[in-house]
């Protein structure tokens, strides 16, 4: 399940920093598929064996010189709804700043688990000079500097212990589909056909969904859990800025699902917001279904359908290997289809290839076409071996992993793609010291 830290604070306390410090390390790792937007302001951060995501709420508000208290509390607000455990920095060279005091009464009204940091603590007299912030009435804090990252450790440290007591819930071993997509696109109304009866209201506000609700689908022989982000709780006072709050949204839809449709509007095309959501889906590995709804509303020529699917393709790549399907969510036009493709997806994303056949198939491909030889050394790769994670990953064992390259990464995907059926599955290729 994915686990949600949120950082949240006033302007220039240094949250980017420490968001930067707690996801570069590995985001550079992680970030294998070249062309992935990275958001600015999510990140994975893994420490002591757990993983989680960073939020840096404030690289989602738009900062002016007068800090606007609005945008402060609808950080806040944010993150009190959206994650796990939040972390509030404070600044040692400035002390308890008004809007600390309003932000700190906040969090403790929440009743949510709250790390303080206090930051730019980095010699002796700053040490001593934290020490006024247990006037926050927010019990111990953690002093360090996100710029030469000492006291991170202990931070970490923290942050895991915490997370690690928040209990899992219990559901079936079934695989997860989740919807998503931007607001107004016709989730609901998704959720409502496949279901078949109201389940939600839908009603056509964007943002009035909230959180995620888990319902068993089990008909037709198709046996799955539709991750129902839709009709929970209505919307708070805070949801005016509704982009903002959409991607939060996403982020936690998507790490708690398996396999993902992403629904976008027939009558827009592929949005920049659409790509961000496709970066999220690639970036958790998940599976993924494209639908175009709304169909029944685009007038058609003779190759529309073949038009836009090649301009989506040409615009997620070089993540095209997927399946692209055009429904009418309130029609049910080729609704069953989307059962078909989750069972297929799901197979693929779960889809273990013998060491055997693998090592036949493709080093046979890489004999006829070896990776380009680096300052006149041969790369030579002996062995490949699909790792045991969730979602097709794959090591290639060789004597210099550092000289292989992205676009030879490409082309091994590419070839791997074509002999093994892995349609609608990111797949993760390392190169490996033998």
């Amino acid at each position: 399940m994915g686990r949600i830290v949120a950082i949240v604070g006033r302007p220039n306390v240094g949250k980017s920093t420490l968001f930067n410090r707690l996801t570069e390390s590995r985001d550079a790792i992680v970030d294998e598929m070249s062309g992935v937007t990275r958001d600015r302001n999510y990140g994975k951060c893994i420490w002591n064996g757990i993983d989680f995501s960073v939020i840096d709420t404030g690289g989602y508000v738009e900062q002016s010189d007068d800090i606007f208290e609005s945008e402060i509390n609808k950080q806040v607000m944010l993150a009190i709804e959206e994650s796990d455990l939040i972390l509030f920095m404070v600044d040692v060279t400035v002390g308890i700043h008004e809007l600390d005091k309003a932000v700190a009464s906040m969090l403790r009204k929440a009743g949510r688990k709250i790390l303080l940091v206090v930051n730019k603590v980095d010699n002796n007299q700053r040490l001593l000079d934290a020490h006024e912030f247990h006037g926050l009435g927010l019990g111990e804090y953690y002093p360090l500097s996100s710029i030469n990252g000492s006291g991170t450790g202990e931070l970490l440290d923290a942050v895991t212990a915490n997370l690690s007591s928040t209990a899992e819930e219990e559901l079936p071993e079934l695989p997860r589909v989740a919807i998503v997509g931007r607001p107004n696109v016709g989730k609901s109304s998704l959720v409502n056909s496949l279901l078949g009866e109201e389940r939600n209201i839908v009603t056509p506000l964007p943002g009035t969904t909230r959180d995620s609700i888990y319902t068993r689908y089990n008909k037709y022989q198709h046996d799955f859990l539709l991750v129902d982000t839709a009709g929970l709780r209505k919307k708070g006072k805070v949801s005016e800025d509704v982009e903002f709050y959409s991607v939060m949204r996403a982020v936690r839809t998507i790490e708690n699902s398996d396999i993902c449709l992403l629904m976008i509007d027939g009558t827009r095309g592929l949005e920049a917001q659409d790509l961000n959501i496709i970066s999220l889906i690639v970036k958790n590995n998940k599976g993924m279904i494209l639908l175009v709804n709304k169909w029944d509303l685009v007038e058609k020529e003779n190759n529309t359908t073949k038009q836009l699917e090649e301009e989506i393709r040409r615009r997620t790549a070089p993540f095209v290997d997927y399946p692209v399907l055009f429904i009418s969510a309130t029609n049910k036009q080729r609704i069953h289809k989307i059962l078909e493709l989750v069972d297929t997806v799901n197979l693929n994303r779960t889809r273990k290839i013998p060491t055997s056949e693998l090592n036949e198939v493709m080093l046979g491909i890489v004999r006829q076409n070896p990776p380009p030889a680096m300052k006149g050394k041969y790369i030579k790769i002996k062995y490949v071996t699909q790792l045991p994670t969730h979602t097709p990953s794959f090591a290639f064992f060789c004597n210099m992993p550092q000289y292989v390259k992205e676009p030879y990464r490409r082309y091994i995907e590419n070839r791997m793609r074509e002999k093994f059926t892995l349609t609608g599955v990111p797949v993760r290729i390392f190169f490996r010291k033998k």
